[in-house]
């Protein structure tokens, strides 16, 4: 189980894939769903499958085609097969239910399925997934996405993955995604507005070793002006992150601005999802548009084991943002680290980063020390090494789930003397270790011949 979470899934089985048709009305905020999810079970029999899902309606459960016995009381959807599970059993478990989804209460506020003024989204970090869709909910059970959702004509679904069909009847339109990598329950979403589509056209890149990442955004049309604007360089972005972390994991990108103000951006597989004041028609939001895209690789494609690892998620998202500055003419990753650390030498030393516990794992100062310590390795083992270790970390564990110590032993290859004290100071212990400085050696990058630094 989760430290953070022990009410949250079940590490005795696994989900391979999740099939869900969901039919959403915006105005009664009404879900009628169904899930078929393909489940194997683990290294021991198993007498029940227990499932997360807030409090639907359930009109039918059925393993393997066959009505069984279940309950379902605080958040918990308990089925019985007719007989234990033997280990390393596929079953497929299929629910059906309806309701009026709402966000789960948290420490942060609503998580999950979230009711707009016209329309709907879903934010599920860290544990809202059981908002609207019965689940393994734990980051690392990762699984494929078949997602359907039928919704009123005038309206736009989007979900992870690559649109399959657009089906429109007389009064409605269903739409039809697939996400075949492996996806963690939190990271699948859906939204539901009235927006139009604006294609991100990409470039080529350079190297011609990556081919263009298809990247759409879905906004109300009145916001174009400022989005045109703001979004300019994200497929520049893609470029450089492309460069520095290796290929996308993903089909493609989308970008959802939604029609309200959002507090902040929320990641999703292959998709990020931003509100009305992140646009300005200035760029001011645009350190935030590099961090949700770097989440791809960070978080998304390598993926946390639990969320005391959630460092490992948000700082090397940071770092992204620094890099991306250093590398288009911005301020220096140093210049920002310089900053970070002044404002962090001000602030309790009392953050664990490698268990920062619930109540801090998403404190802003993890996120800042984070990047730091990415930071610090890199000051550390040069700039070759360091940028080698980076990709090759994003390349082996694609599509995985790890730790602190998986990252901290990979790092070690690259590194000529040991780091053991350096995570120590930097990952183990509260109070704040010195700025780190360059010991290996390092090239700092030339923003004024960085290819990337032209708009």
């Amino acid at each position: 189980m989760d430290p953070y979470f022990p009410g949250h899934g079940d590490p005795r089985y696994q989900v391979r894939r999740y099939e869900l048709d969901l039919d959403y009305r915006p105005v009664s905020n009404r879900l009628s769903g169904s899930a078929r999810l393909s489940v194997l079970t683990g290294l021991a029999a198993l007498d029940e499958i227990s499932l997360d899902l807030a409090a639907f309606r359930i009109h039918r459960v059925l393993v393997d085609g066959r009505t069984v016995r279940y309950t379902h009381r605080a958040g918990k959807l308990r089925i019985r097969a007719a007989q234990a599970l033997a280990p390393g059993t596929a079953v497929t478990v299929e629910v059906r239910y309806t309701g009026n989804p709402k966000p789960m209460r948290s420490p942060w506020g609503g998580l999950g399925w979230e009711e707009l003024t016209d329309g709907a989204l879903v934010a599920s970090q860290p544990v809202g997934a059981p908002s609207w869709y019965p689940c393994n909910d734990r980051p690392a059970d990762k699984a494929s996405y078949r997602v359907s959702v039928t919704a009123p004509a005038p309206y736009t679904a989007i979900a992870c993955g690559r649109l399959l069909t657009r089906t429109t009847h007389a009064s409605s339109t269903t739409w039809v995604y697939e996400q075949p990598a492996p996806t963690s329950t939190y990271l699948v979403t859906v939204s539901l507005g009235q927006y139009t589509a604006a294609p991100l056209t990409s470039p080529v890149p350079a190297d011609g070793r990556h081919p263009p990442v298809p990247q759409t955004a879905y906004l109300p049309a009145h916001l174009l002006p400022h989005f045109t604007v703001d979004f300019a360089r994200q497929p520049l972005m893609m470029q450089l992150f492309q460069e520095v972390f290796g290929a996308y994991p993903f089909g493609e990108y989308a970008v959802v601005v939604a029609d309200e103000e959002l507090t902040v951006p929320v990641e999703a597989q292959g998709m990020a999802t931003f509100g009305t004041n992140h646009l300005d028609g200035a760029g001011t939001s645009e350190r935030l548009i590099a961090h949700e895209l770097a989440h791809q690789w960070f978080g998304n494609s390598v993926s946390i084991a639990d969320w005391q690892h959630i460092w490992l998620n948000e700082g090397f998202a940071k770092y992204a943002e620094w890099l991306w500055s250093e590398r288009t003419g911005g301020a220096s990753a140093a210049a920002h680290a310089a900053v970070a650390h002044q404002w962090l030498a001000g602030l309790p030393q009392d953050l664990l980063l490698a268990d920062p516990g619930k109540e801090l794992m998403f404190d802003d100062r993890l996120y800042e020390r984070g990047g730091l310590t990415v930071h610090a390795l890199r000051c550390a083992l040069g700039e070759d090494p360091f940028l080698r270790m980076l990709k090759d970390w994003a390349t082996k564990h694609r599509h995985g789930a790890v730790t602190t110590a998986d990252f901290t032993a990979h790092a070690q290859l690259y590194a000529a003397a040991p780091l053991e004290g350096l995570f120590d100071a930097w990952l183990r212990k509260p109070s704040l270790p010195p700025l780190p400085e360059p010991t290996g050696p390092h090239r700092p990058a030339n923003p004024q011949v960085d290819p990337l630094s032209q708009d």
